[in-house]
């Protein structure tokens, strides 16, 4: 899949020259509704974020560039981002919007995260128009508000002023996906009030996350800046009450057959991004759990590279097709639950030999030191065969026995003259724990 571009457009019903403005007043134009009633005369400036075909991957990356602001209108004056989404919502209603009945009453049918984001998915798929008196085939009103009523299956149409009363308010740290983003403005409601569903943080610094919403001209899946663009502040978080409780079916922690592979530079040694966990996730529930001692986490360790490469040795791959490193077919088979599991109780892939303590500096080798790293280092020393240097210790306190010691292990490296003048380096250090 190819690297996503968005790309900020000034919204045709934003312009300000004067042509554009008498076709809004007089109801002609892309901003009158189908039939014919001229367009709300809310009419906020917002940033419009279209994606081209290349939509997934970079919007999973590790970095994201701050929202540009809009190109300048033709008129030569900058038209700045607004605060407030252009999404005007219907009130309470039943399905299918009959006039004249009442709400129905607050109920939570039970439901998983995997069917919110499900549901969610369908009307992405179908691109639904937005609109605050159409109601979709599935009875549900075509709006920000009625599109969260559907993704969370409630009996009717809700708004931003009731969603509230189908959850509980959650911590940001708390946020998983199928949970809501709810802004509502009592004072005005058809004026800045919108809801998103939380698809999952998009990387390990928790600042984007993956957005359903609905909103101008239809239902959009995209990286989002938390809370939402520039007024986050207005947003609260909100977990549906009849969400299944526990991590079976989370989107994020189980990605479905639709989810792109992002790349090996995701992975491998550097490598701290939400792919990471993703794919540890994954090894994990086939069956590299005994790998990691602690995690799966974003950031790459070699736990990571052992369970993929048990993983793919599991499969029957050598050489290179199992190198540790996740590719396309490793990835396509771990997120569609296909090929074969790791064995519990097979060996895996060796693990490494512990890495050299890191060298605290020459300064701790010389007469007169005394420190734990002295008695750390004649240990070692008499550990690989250069005890006899020692009457007794090793000792914190330097002394001559450690630096014959030390002289005579620099010699056995074939080094002569200044490199083994008896007084450890990063080099001497190095070799001598590895």
């Amino acid at each position: 899949m190819e690297t996503p571009v968005f790309e900020e457009i000034d919204p045709a019903s934003d312009c300000d020259c004067a042509g554009c403005v008498r076709r809004r007043l007089s109801g002609h134009g892309s901003g009158s509704g189908g039939g014919g009633r001229p367009a709300l005369a809310v009419t906020p400036r917002a940033v419009i974020v279209v994606a081209t075909a290349s939509a997934a991957t970079a919007a999973l990356g590790a970095a994201h560039a701050a929202p540009a602001l809009p190109a300048p209108h033709s008129t030569g004056r900058a038209v700045p981002a607004g605060d407030d989404p252009e999404t005007p919502q219907g009130g309470a209603a039943p399905l299918h919007g009959p006039p004249g009945r009442p709400a129905t009453p607050v109920k939570t049918p039970a439901t998983t995260r995997a069917d919110i984001i499900k549901r969610a998915k369908t009307w992405v798929t179908a691109k639904v128009p937005y609109s605050m008196t159409a109601y979709w085939t599935d009875g549900y009103r075509q709006d920000c508000s009625g599109f969260v009523s559907m993704a969370w299956n409630l009996p009717g149409n809700e708004w931003t002023g009731t969603l509230g009363r189908y959850g509980t308010k959650i911590a940001k740290d708390d946020l998983q996906p199928g949970d809501i983003l709810l802004f509502h403005n009592p004072v005005d409601p058809q004026k800045g009030s919108h809801v998103v569903i939380f698809g999952g943080w998009t990387d390990y610094t928790h600042s984007y996350y993956i957005a359903y919403e609905q909103t101008r001209p239809g239902t959009r899946r995209q990286a989002t800046p938390y809370a939402y663009w520039t007024h986050s502040d207005r947003y609260v978080a909100y977990r549906y009450t009849g969400v299944a409780t526990g991590t079976t079916g989370v989107p994020g922690a189980q990605p479905d057959e639709t989810t792109p592979f992002p790349g090996r530079a995701y992975f491998g040694p550097g490598a701290n991004n939400a792919h990471v966990t993703l794919l540890g996730k994954m090894l994990v529930e086939r069956g590299a759990k005994r790998f990691y001692a602690t995690g799966p986490g974003p950031r790459w360790s070699d736990a990571d590279r052992r369970a993929t490469q048990a993983f793919q040795r599991a499969q029957g791959w050598k050489g290179t097709d199992a190198d540790g490193i996740p590719g396309p077919d490793t990835w396509t088979l771990l997120v569609t639950g296909k090929g074969r599991d790791i064995v519990t109780g097979t060996p895996g892939p060796p693990a490494p030999a512990p890495a050299a303590p890191a060298f605290p500096g020459r300064a701790h080798f010389r007469p007169g030191a005394e420190n734990p790293y002295v008695t750390r280092l004649g240990e070692q020393l008499v550990r690989k065969g250069y005890g006899r240097y020692y009457g007794t210790g090793p000792t914190p306190r330097w002394s001559d026995a450690d630096r014959r010691a030390v002289e005579a292990f620099q010699r056995a490296q074939g080094w002569r003259g200044a490199a083994a003048d008896g007084y450890p380096g990063p080099e001497t250090w190095r070799r001598l724990f590895s």
